[in-house]
């Protein structure tokens, strides 16, 4: 049992069938969903880091 499990864990990985055109797209197109729901919520974030960022940067070359 552990042999064939070992085995077909072996042929997955070694498996080298690329991504489709079709898969490509759909993938972009969900992030750029997720982007756009979330937009404010991601520019927020963003925002504070680099702030958070600025202010290090100022400590540090003080």
């Amino acid at each position: 049992m552990q042999e064939l499990m070992k085995s077909k864990a072996s042929a997955f990985w070694k498996e080298e069938d690329g991504l489709g055109t079709l898969e490509l797209i759909l993938i972009i197109g969900v992030i750029i969903i997720i982007a756009l729901i979330f937009k404010d919520q991601i520019k927020t974030l963003v925002t504070r880091l680099l702030g958070q960022v600025s202010k290090k940067s100022d400590e540090f070359f003080e």
